[in-house]
């Protein structure tokens, strides 16, 4: 009796869709997919290579001085180790004074121009680096690279925030962030390559590895304005329907299944307030995230800095050159991983918790390479801090903007992590003095203590992601129902 009453009026409880619904349905989902899936390969394949080139020559021209460093530039300048030291510093502290500022100039100048402008800049500046005669010069050049690079990766993370998707971001992040591991591997092959043209022209062998470097960058800039697009409704490559859709996914508006623990907010257009850069300030993710992002920066820019050192006082190779060569292989070995675990975490929908397993792989390296003499012991270890270290970085540069909506608290929070993870760059450029040559043993355990702070910081904000997620659940938050932002019941975190 039932079973008939249901099949004669439909829209009851129980009742079997008709064949036309699951017809309509299936042919929605399949448009949904088909859309997503031609608009990401198109975006995947025109502007990721793109930004990672741009990424690539960023790394190239900050880490290119250690590589100099060993084939003559502090006999030639007459530098001391800290007036070295200080060369770095002042580089660290410009590129960081510069980040906020540049990020809040990117939309008015739209990043098509802003992003390869800074390129062209910089390539300038590192080309000048190749001429430099003394100490101040050396300084000053440095503090003018840090002024013009340090708005390119916060501009990027901006940029590629509305480009894709918060479940769509590790893994583009990952095969963008391979660009600096490839960086370390290219750097030292090029380097080798670049130092054996001196002394040509009256210029040494690392002055070469500035000039060619530098030049590189200024064509790379060119190439990146010819090919980037401002946003996704002004990108040549889609047509007006992939251009509607894409902008509207963005949004949360495609009418796609949206039921998959991301976010189904959809968030609302704001004006400026001081409370919610306030919120965005006083949020306790964002000092979870920046804190544990400092310990990764001090470990991946001494990493760059100084590997080629490290390297030449192992004593496994007979000259400064094949050093270079040798320094490609941790980079080698890093840059696979790191994409699988951003493929991962996209997959799992999982940022911290990936690292509670991606971390301890650097810890162990550390804790190794501090302790133990054999020097093919400690070779082997520096792979296992590239791996560690580079297969983090993805997950937490997009753990903070996943967990954050409402424009303008996405932007207070992704400055202030970028800021205060970059500070790391300071504690680098110190860690390693050539008074600890050849085992290094404070530096090493410097930058495992910073690790190991770093997996219970990633830890804490796992349990209390966690627990921001219970307390939606059990109706704490039913107050801001629609509010259009991160409070929004409806908005999950991401553990």
């Amino acid at each position: 009796m039932t079973s008939n009453t249901n099949a004669s009026n439909p829209g009851k409880m129980g009742e079997r869709p008709s064949i036309e619904k699951m017809e309509r349905t299936v042919s929605d989902s399949e448009y949904h997919r088909n859309m997503t899936r031609r608009i990401l390969w198109k975006m995947d394949t025109r502007v990721l290579p793109v930004l990672s080139l741009l990424f690539l020559c960023s790394f190239l021209d900050r880490a290119n001085v250690g590589n100099a460093r060993i084939i003559g530039l502090e006999k030639d300048l007459n530098l001391s180790n800290t007036q070295y030291t200080q060369g770095l510093a002042v580089f660290y502290a410009t590129y960081i004074a510069s980040e906020l500022p540049s990020n809040l100039l990117l939309k008015k100048i739209t990043p098509k121009i802003w992003l390869p402008l800074l390129t062209i800049v910089w390539g300038v500046i590192t080309m000048c680096l190749g001429f430099v005669k003394n100490v101040g010069s050396f300084i000053g050049v440095r503090a003018l690279l840090g002024i013009a690079e340090g708005g390119l990766f916060p501009g990027i993370v901006l940029y590629l925030s509305g480009l894709y998707t918060r479940q769509e971001m590790a893994l583009r992040m990952g095969i963008f962030y391979t660009a600096a591991s490839l960086s370390g591997a290219f750097g030292g092959l090029l380097a080798r390559g670049l130092s054996a043209i001196g002394p040509r022209g009256g210029l040494e062998g690392w002055r070469w590895i500035f000039i060619i470097e530098g030049l590189m960058t200024i064509l790379a800039g060119l190439v990146a304005y010819l090919l980037l697009p401002t946003s996704v409704t002004t990108a040549p490559y889609l047509t007006e329907e992939e251009k509607e859709y894409a902008a509207r996914r963005l949004q949360g508006d495609t009418g796609a299944d949206t039921a998959n623990g991301t976010s189904p907010v959809l968030e609302r257009e704001e004006r400026f307030r001081w409370s919610e850069v306030h919120r965005g300030v006083f949020n306790l993710q964002v000092w979870l995230t920046a804190t544990a992002y400092f310990s990764l920066g001090a470990g991946l820019y001494s990493f760059g800095l100084f590997l080629p050192t490290i390297l030449n006082d192992l004593k496994i190779t007979s000259n400064p050159n094949q050093t270079q060569l040798w320094s490609v292989i941790p980079y080698a070995v890093a840059t696979p991983v790191t994409v699988l675990i951003a493929f991962a975490s996209d997959r799992l929908k999982l940022r911290g918790v990936m690292m509670l397993f991606t971390l301890p792989i650097a810890i162990i390296g550390y804790a190794v390479i501090a302790n133990v003499a054999s020097a093919h012991v400690r070779f082997a270890m520096t792979s296992l801090m590239a791996i560690g270290m580079y297969s983090s970085i993805p997950c937490i540069l997009v753990w903070n903007t996943n967990n954050s909506a409402g424009h303008y608290k996405r932007a207070t929070t992704s400055a202030l992590q970028l800021i205060i993870g970059n500070a790391g760059g300071f504690v680098a450029t110190f860690v390693y003095p050539p008074r600890d040559a050849p085992l290094y043993h404070r530096g090493h355990t410097i930058l495992l203590g910073l690790l190991v702070y770093a997996w219970f910081a990633v830890l804490a904000n796992v349990l209390w992601c966690n627990k921001i997620n219970k307390d939606k659940a059990a109706g704490k938050y039913e107050k801001y129902e629609g509010c259009g932002d991160d409070r929004d019941p409806a908005f999950k975190m991401i553990l």
